[in-house]
Formats: C-alpha cells, sequence, structure tokens
C-alpha cells in the first residue's frame, strides 16, 4: 500500500488476528489517499465497522452496507476524509466455487443487506473480544471453526446483494486501467515534478481523460493532486536532512517560494524551515 496523509498529524490503530490460512485486520485509520494492491493468490474482503463520512473506493462513494472483494493481485484505490474504522479478512489462498462475485484486476464494490452487513460486523467483534481467551494450544483447534463462521457471514452478505446502479461505476476495469497506469507514472517520477501534458503523455491518453480519472477516483482537481503529492514529496526531503528549503521546493516545481511556505504551513503546522531544524538536531 502507498498513501498520502490528508491531515499534518498521523494517528492510527491497527488489530491483527492471525491464524493458519487467514487474517483478520482491523483499523482505526485517519484521512488519507491510499492505493493498494492484493498479494497473488489471495482473497480479501472489506466493510466498515462505523458510520461516518463515507469513504470514496474505486471512485464512488458509500457508507453503509458496503462490502469490497478483491483477490489474486487486484487492485484498489480509496480516499478517507475522516477517522474511519474497517475490517479486512484476508485468505492466503483464493478462495472459490462459493458463489462469491469474481473479481478482475481491480476489487469490486457491492451493497448488501443492512441485517448482512451488521451481522458481519458483529460476527469480527466476538471474534476479536474472544480470541484473547485462547491460547497457542487452542487456536489450532478453533481455527477452522472460526474460519468456517466467517466464511458463513461473507456468503450471507454476497447473497443478499442489493442491485445498486452505482456499483458499476466502481467496479470498471477500463476506467481504473487510466488510473493505475496514472499512479505508475507518477510513482516512476517521484524524485521530481510531472506535470498534466507530461503525465498525460506516459498514459497514452489525452490531459481531459487524466483530469477526469483523478477527479473521479480521488475527489480532487488533477491540480491539486498533483500538488499535494508534492508538498509531501519536499517534506520527505526535509525530514531527511535536506541541504536547503528552497532547493526541495524549487527541485519539485514551487517557483514561488513564498506561495509554497504559505501552502506547507497550512498543510503540517509548521513552516518548512521548522522542518528542516527538526531533522538536523535528531
Amino acid at each position: 500500500m502507498e498513501f498520502t496523509p490528508l491531515v499534518r498529524r498521523i494517528s492510527a490503530e491497527q488489530t491483527i488476528l492471525n491464524l493458519p490460512g487467514w487474517d483478520i485486520n482491523f483499523a482505526k485509520s485517519f484521512p488519507r489517499i491510499a492505493n493498494g494492491r492484493l498479494a497473488q493468490n489471495c482473497t480479501a474482503v472489506g466493510f466498515s465497522m462505523d458510520d461516518g463520512v463515507p469513504i470514496r473506493f474505486n471512485g464512488v462513494e458509500r457508507d453503509q452496507s458496503a462490502v469490497v472483494i478483491g483477490s489474486n493481485g487486484a487492485a484498489y484505490t480509496m480516499v478517507e476524509r475522516a477517522e474511519r474504522q474497517f475490517t479486512s479478512i484476508i485468505f492466503t489462498q483464493e478462495i472459490r466455487d462459493r458463489g462469491w462475485p469474481k473479481v478482475g484486476p481491480n476489487w469490486n464494490v457491492f451493497e448488501t443487506s443492512a441485517a448482512a452487513h451488521h451481522r458481519l460486523r458483529e460476527l469480527v467483534r466476538q471474534i476479536l473480544s474472544v480470541s484473547p481467551m485462547f491460547d497457542a494450544h487452542d487456536t489450532g483447534d478453533i481455527s477452522f471453526a472460526i474460519r468456517e463462521s466467517l466464511l458463513a457471514g461473507v456468503d450471507a452478505a454476497f447473497a443478499h446483494l442489493v442491485d445498486a446502479s452505482w456499483a458499476s461505476r466502481g467496479n470498471s476495469v477500463r476506467h481504473f486501467e487510466i488510473y493505475r497506469n496514472i499512479e505508475a507514472a507518477l510513482s516512476g517520477n517521484i524524485g521530481r515534478p510531472i506535470y498534466s501534458e507530461e503525465l498525460a503523455r506516459q498514459v497514452g491518453v489525452s490531459v481531459r481523460s487524466v483530469h477526469a480519472a483523478v477527479q473521479r477516483y480521488q475527489g480532487m482537481s488533477l491540480h491539486r493532486y498533483l500538488r499535494l503529492r508534492r508538498l509531501w514529496l519536499v517534506r520527505q526531503r526535509l525530514l531527511a536532512g535536506a541541504d536547503s528549503v528552497k532547493s526541495c521546493a524549487l527541485a519539485l516545481g514551487f517557483w514561488h517560494l513564498g506561495d509554497f511556505a504559505r501552502s506547507y504551513r497550512l498543510h503540517f503546522g509548521e513552516p518548512p524551515s521548522a522542518t528542516l531544524v527538526k531533522s538536523r538536531q535528531r
């Protein structure tokens, strides 16, 4: 996973229950943009554990009763604008022949019934609450029983899918591929700024298509997205002990130093010079 924070301070918690052949990952996250890819030969199912500001997942914003599934190297992108809680159930062998939706190169998102979603949430809470009661010897005996309960809960969620028109938008392979190519181009040029025309050339689409893809999957303009990434790249360089604030800013395309300093302070809560001083005091 790669992520770009949307807040000054990162605060997160994670609980992982690791059992033979599968894991439960319960996380309390922070506002961020995240791009990830599942490992090969795995299947994962995810859903929120609370209600709040909707999460933008693969270009659609949903909250309650949404369940996502990825398999065998599938990729996803999400934007969390507020602190949220969610669970991922990861099976380290690909799940087949249970009637679950087929997944392609990107994760798919669906709407299930409120009752099935609630049941999944409660099942995870119950498993996490009782797991500390078992020792290593007990774990081997109960792992398959817990796994069967989880599989039954996921079966029910996918058996009670709601026919939602928005799901096809989130599950589009063609549009998601354009976005993934944009991210690959940006990751391949992480040491220098990259601008809209060059980005479009590398991806092989029009600038308008690049704008549309970023707006769809990140919920913000291309200009704002690129600027946000460049701000974090400057911060990484300053934290690593760069020669000067000016050299970092110019290297990453911030030609108006006064505007850069204001943007940096607004986003990180301190002037860039303070970040550099901290790095040199370590």
